[in-house]
Parts: C-alpha cells; structure tokens; sequence
C-alpha cells in the first residue's frame, strides 16, 4: 500500500510539472531523494518516462477537435486540390480526403512531425550517454537557474510587443523547426520540454497561449516515442507487481494533467511567465544548497 501511495504522489509531480515549464524530469530526479519507491533502478528508469503517457493522453482528451483530423459527413463542396485526378485511386484518394479529412490539420501533423525531429534524432544518438552523465543534481540545478532567468529576460524584452503569430494555421514549416531545435534543449535534465519550446515559440514570435499549445501538441510524439524506446530498453521485464504501480501512476499523471493544462492556459491569458521563472531560480538554489550540506555532513 506505501508503495502506491509513493506512486501517486510521484503521478502527482508528473502531471502537474509536464505542462507547467518548470521540468518534471528534474522534480522527479528531486522527489525521488525523498520518497523512493522499493523498485529496482532498472525500473525506475522505465517508470520516470513511462508515466508521461497518462499526461499525454490529458492533452489528446483535450485537444481532440483540434488535432483529429477525419470527420464522418461530408463538409466540403469545392476540392482541396487544385487539380483533381479524374480516374484511377487518385481520383478516389482526393475524393475521400475532399470528403472526410481536414487538410488543415493534416498540415498541421506535418509541421509537429517537423518539430520533433531534432529531438528524435538527439535523443536516439545521446539517450545512454545522458542517462549516465546528466541525470544528478547539479545538471538539474543548473538548467533551473538558467532557464528561469531566460524566462525573466524574455518577458522583460517582450513586454508590450505583440505577438506576430497567434494562430496555430500561420505557424510555418520554418517556425516548427526552430521550436523543435529548442526542444533537444529539452533532453537537459531540468530544462523542461515544455519550457524549452515555450521560450523556441516566443523567441520566435508566438504568443504566449500558442506556444504553450504548440508545445502539448509536440509532446504527443516526443513522449510517446521516449517511452517506447525505454519499454523496448528495458525489454517488458516486468516483475510482480510493477505493473501495477506504472498504471497507477499513469493514470493520476492522467488527471492530473487535465487540470495542470487548464490552468496553465487560463493563467498566461493574464500573466506571463515570469513566476515560473522566479520558481525556477529558487528551487534551484534550494537544490544545490540541500545536496551540498548532504554532502558536507555524510563526508
């Protein structure tokens, strides 16, 4: 039962710190000092990126209309194509896609596939190598104080400025890829994956909500395809039990998301991010103060 509750708490840190720009990754590496769950390593390794799939499906849940991209009736009389095919499976291709698919959303799964690219290529190339270099507290530290004072910067020098681009149709080709090469920034314990392309969309002249949504969209197939990679890792080994623990911890993840996302969104049509940043900075002072009187009393 102990066990279960260390795994929703964790479900509970997931959820929120997916989607806030403040890193789960690290928040968990920082949870877990406390509350370790009696799993072993070779699992954990497993369960930290596994879990993301509960928050992945709070962004599916909620952007459903957004991102889906076949409907069932017919909705348009002029065709997408400029030069329909008369016969042969062309002609029958166009027609179902002139009947039942949203070319815009289709565009718009090109782009993301785009935007992820970069960071699958780096983290097929670099996964081992991070795991057994980056993944400690000074990493995670210092990517906290730094990126917290990126966000302060950025939203000093944006303050007053008008965003160029607030809709997801006029984000180009060229703009994804650019918040995709942020995102491999994101493979930094303590970056944020979120963080990182929020900064990419912004620098880039996105608003705030936008890069935001851009940013749980990209994590559909960023995260997905991590926690594939670790499950193919790890070869489905599981032992009694572990199953058990990674569902539950998908699942609050899963909840948890749903209302980490709805206030994220809420809250930045207000206010920027610049308490995030503030966040950020202190917790990662906190961090290298608390591991370095750890260090001083176990010496």
């Amino acid at each position: 039962m102990l066990e279960y509750l260390k795994v929703i708490l964790l479900g509970i840190v997931e959820g929120i710190t997916e989607w806030l720009p403040i890193s789960s990754t690290g928040h968990l590496i920082l949870v877990e000092e406390f509350v370790k769950l009696s799993a072993r390593e070779e699992f954990m390794e497993v369960f930290r990126v596994v879990i993301q799939l509960g928050a992945i499906m709070a962004v599916v849940v909620l952007y459903w209309s957004k991102l889906w991209p076949f409907h069932r009736k017919q909705t348009r009389e002029k065709s997408w194509f400029a030069n329909p095919c008369e016969k042969g499976i062309g002609q029958k291709l166009q027609q179902f896609a002139d009947h039942y698919v949203d070319m815009g959303k289709i565009v718009l799964w090109l782009k993301i596939v785009v935007a992820v690219i970069p960071a699958m290529i780096f983290g097929l190339l670099f996964d081992d190598w991070m795991d057994e270099h980056l993944y400690n507290y000074i990493v995670v530290a210092i990517a906290l104080i730094v990126y917290g004072v990126i966000f302060i910067v950025l939203e000093n020098r944006n303050k007053g400025k008008t965003p160029e681009i607030t809709k997801l149709k006029n984000i180009s080709f060229k703009t994804a890829l650019g918040i995709g090469l942020f995102q491999v920034l994101s493979l930094i314990p303590g970056t944020s994956r979120s963080g990182s392309t929020i900064i990419g969309g912004m620098l880039l002249g996105t608003s705030r909500e936008l890069a935001a949504e851009f940013t749980f969209f990209l994590g559909i197939p960023v995260m997905a395809g991590a926690s594939l990679l670790k499950l193919l890792k790890f070869g489905f080994a599981f032992e009694s039990g572990e199953i058990g623990l990674l569902l539950v911890g998908m699942v609050v993840s899963f909840v948890v998301s749903i209302l980490a996302i709805r206030f994220l969104m809420g809250y930045i049509k207000k206010h920027d991010f610049k308490v995030f940043g503030w966040y950020r900075i202190v917790l990662g002072v906190l961090v290298i103060i608390y591991f370095f009187i750890k260090s001083v009393v176990a010496a």
